[in-house]
């Protein structure tokens, strides 16, 4: 039976498990928008803008593992949804975007709108190509989700408006390869790897978010060695809790000591991490340690360091083959001193940011994200804004295996967190979600209320209003610049919640906190909460450098952006005490 492209494109999407399209409706994309009308089982969700879109479905890959899909119209539908796109992409979100073209006869006059999408998305994308005919879209629809879930990024697939209305014959449905296998390494480095462990005095583990299926792995290679466990931003979630060797996080965001244990350790072995910030790893030099690196992409392989061995494989495969193969038991002594000195760093921070902040206004940041620690749910999911969020969401959400924390990790885009709380809430409407905006990002985006208004979503958009741009700002004070533009007039960011019909609430005074924040949360549905935070909670080192006014490049960074660390002083405190004496 004879059908329209776009109507076989949607119902394909839905047979492949996809539930809804994010996007906003236009003109050349009207035949797929009536398609998921006349189609049950997958939904139109309307958003303001196609950025929005794109971040909302790298979200929903993220968590699910799934492909998610997002759409936009031609010309300017395309370029929004880019930001999203590159989000998703460099974050290894399997997400297929539909990108609507201007009429085929027309493209390459000048046309009104008219882009080159398969230009436009190359950057982004690991496959992008236009769709010449209903028959031939069929092959270009099956490689672009095979391609998108194998590959763990994004495709585009070009879509001109009168091809999607052109009739077809037969269903479009292809065999695909959803359930991928893994990784398994070669013998030969897998060999190489367990002589340096046996030989090497001391190790320290460095994690990312490319050890998700291999915590049990890590933690027992951990304990069969003596090493200590630091981990990147992405594999905060994964590794934190519940973990005797934990000795923070190294970077910008960084806490405990993280950086002392790779620096002072003879082996280092990166796992599963692409970490970026090259200043904070072991360098080469007559006291730097062998590092080891292991991941199952290989392009990523020693291309942030040198290395002395790059193993390609599952970090969880390449772990057990390793652990079969160790011979030589470890002194446990590098691992206690790591964790005392972890321990210390952390004592140090936490004393500077927990005197009396329950009296202190305006709202004191961290107290803010401790209490929205203690009071969120169990698997609540946070996304968190790029800028001083990310530092609150580093220093004080608790994961515990249950709870989800993302961000524009790789990408570093503003205004990521609400957009993604949308694609988190719509994936999973009956759990808690809370975006963490900063003033800055919401502003930007702040169209998107009215989306979660709309489709009444369970989103809390948490809000630290400090009427600046926080991180710009410390980037500025750092560089040795007088702050400029960081600053603007207060805004009523609850004002603007209410007019748009969502819950909101404005929090301004520190004793009322936890009873606010509290009610805000179980209030169900959408609500913004506004809390009026203090522009100035940021804390300096005690020394800066010119080395560190480059690049925040010294030992010392570990502790640079202060801003205290939550219950992991706790935990610390903890696995000391379970130190055998």
């Amino acid at each position: 039976m004879a059908s329209t492209f776009a109507q076989l494109l949607v119902t394909q999407l839905r047979d492949l498990g996809v539930e809804r399209i994010y996007g906003v409706v236009g003109d050349s994309l009207n035949p797929v928008v009536d398609a998921v009308r006349t189609t049950e089982g997958i939904d139109w969700v309307h958003v303001r803008n196609e950025e929005a879109g794109a971040f909302a479905a790298g979200a929903e890959a993220r968590l699910t593992g799934k492909l998610a899909v997002c759409a936009g119209s031609c010309g300017p539908g395309n370029t929004h949804l880019i930001q999203g796109l590159f989000d998703a992409h460099r974050d290894g979100a399997p997400v297929l975007a539909i990108a609507s073209h201007i009429p085929s006869e027309k493209i390459g006059t000048g046309f009104f709108q008219e882009t080159h999408p398969e230009i436009l998305f190359r950057e982004c994308s690991h496959f992008c190509e236009m769709v010449n005919s209903g028959p031939h879209g069929a092959s270009m629809l099956h490689i672009a989700v095979q391609t998108a879930i194998a590959k763990q990024g994004v495709s585009v697939l070009v879509l001109p408006g009168d091809v999607a209305d052109q009739e077809v014959d037969g269903p479009l449905t292809r065999d695909l390869a959803t359930d991928l296998g893994r990784i398994q390494p070669a013998a030969g480095p897998v060999g190489r790897l367990a002589e340096l462990i046996d030989e090497a005095e001391t190790v320290t583990l460095f994690t990312g978010a490319g050890v998700r299926d291999a915590r049990e792995e890590v933690l027992a290679l951990a304990e069969r060695i003596k090493a200590p466990i630091g981990h990147a931003f992405g594999g905060k979630e994964i590794m934190q809790y519940d973990n005797p060797f934990d000795v923070g996080m190294s970077g910008l965001l960084g806490y405990g000591a993280c950086y002392d244990a790779m620096h002072e350790a003879d082996l280092v072995i990166l796992l599963g991490t692409d970490f970026p910030y090259t200043e904070f790893l072991p360098a080469d030099g007559k006291k730097a340690p062998t590092i080891v690196q292991v991941d199952a992409e290989a392009s990523r392989l020693g291309r942030r360091v040198p290395l002395d061995l790059a193993l390609h494989g599952d970090v969880a495969l390449t772990l057990q083959a390793v652990m079969a193969l160790l011979t030589r038991e470890k002194s446990a002594r590098f691992l206690h001193r790591q964790l005392k000195a972890h321990h210390k760093a952390l004592t140090g921070v936490v004393s500077a940011y927990t005197k009396n902040v329950e009296k202190m206004t305006p709202i004191h940041p961290e107290f803010v994200a401790a209490t929205l620690d203690e009071l969120a749910a169990d698997d609540a999911v946070f996304t968190v804004d790029t800028g001083m969020c990310n530092v609150w969401g580093a220093r004080y959400i608790t994961p515990n295996g249950k709870r989800r924390l993302f961000g524009s990790w790789h990408h570093g885009s503003m205004a990521n967190a609400l957009p993604q709380a949308i694609g988190a809430s719509s994936a999973f409407p009956e759990r808690q979600v809370i975006s963490m905006s900063g003033d800055g990002g919401l502003g930007m985006l702040m169209g998107e209320l009215l989306t979660v208004k709309l489709h009444e979503l369970n989103t809390k958009i948490l809000v630290f209003n400090n009427s600046s741009l926080g991180m710009v700002k410390l980037e500025m004070l750092v560089e040795g610049l007088p702050d400029h533009g960081t600053d603007h007039e207060d805004v009523d960011y609850a004002a603007i919640g209410a007019a748009v019909g969502i819950g909101a609430v404005r929090i301004t005074d520190p004793r009322t906190l936890r009873k606010q924040l509290a009610e805000a949360l179980a209030t169900p549905g959408p609500v913004l909460i506004d809390v009026v935070t203090d522009p100035d909670a940021l804390s300096m080192p005690p020394k800066i450098s010119a080395q560190q006014i480059r690049g925040f490049a010294t030992a010392s960074t570990k502790i640079v952006l202060g801003g205290g660390v939550g219950k992991m002083l706790d935990m610390a405190a903890s696995n000391l005490r379970n130190m055998p004496r």
